[in-house]
């Protein structure tokens, strides 16, 4: 008798031993946390940073055809300036000062970010910002100078590859920079998250990388240009 009244008691979680039913449709769905704000889900973080290494290896192949086309075409001036007669150095040397401190404002912003500083990594970003609009104004201001000289990419086989090699890196700068903006809006919405630690690690990849080929072009391009 009393096993009976046992088993025809209500179980808990359903009436008379049955499961209620799980929720579904809109209710469900509003219970469940945004997936793009969801740490704890699995994040393809290797698969992501391998295929941005393979994205700038791809860009290291077209840099260096374009180096390749002015170490062929540099001395072809069709009696035109060459180089030692259109580079200013100091304003070139000034350049690359800002791009390399751009670098090391950049790795200040990562440390700050393994500490999960917030407020210090979009400081750091938006010096790293600064120094980046400032490389692309005198990089602008440069071939302002040369056009107004009639040292126009037409000229000659010289500048045509300068003004190639020359703008095909400051177009990079230029939207780093304005990658940089998107991100820093994105690290003060949602803070340092998994994704955003991961976007701001394959922008650093990106920033120094642009470093290393402008030191290929500051040697390459205007050191070696102003040699006789």
């Amino acid at each position: 008798m009393s096993d009976a009244l046992i088993s025809a008691a209500p179980r808990p979680g359903g009436l008379h031993g049955l499961e209620a039913p799980a929720a579904s449709g809109p209710a469900r769905a509003a219970d469940a946390p945004p997936r793009f704000l969801a740490e704890h889900e699995p994040h393809p973080a290797n698969g992501t940073l391998l295929g941005f290494w393979l994205y700038l290896m791809s860009d290291c192949l077209v840099f260096a055809c374009l180096f390749a086309v002015h170490g062929v075409l540099g001395r072809n001036y069709a009696a035109g300036p060459s180089g030692a007669d259109l580079f200013d150095l100091k304003l070139v040397a000034l350049n690359t000062a800002l791009l390399l401190l751009s670098s090391i404002t950049y790795g200040f912003a990562m440390l700050e970010l393994q500490r999960r500083r917030t407020r210090a990594v979009l400081a750091w970003l938006g010096v790293t910002g600064l120094l980046g609009l400032g490389f692309v104004g005198l990089t602008l201001h440069e071939f302002e100078h040369l056009v107004s000289l009639g040292a126009v990419p037409q000229r000659s086989a010289f500048l045509s590859s300068f003004f190639t090699l020359v703008g095909t890196h400051g177009l990079h700068v230029a939207f780093g920079v304005l990658w940089l903006g998107v991100l820093m809006l994105q690290l003060w919405r949602w803070g340092p998250t998994a994704p955003m630690r991961r976007r701001l690690a394959c922008l650093s990849m990106f920033w120094h990388f642009l470093d290393v080929v402008w030191i290929g072009v500051f040697t390459f391009v205007y050191l070696m240009g102003v040699l006789p």
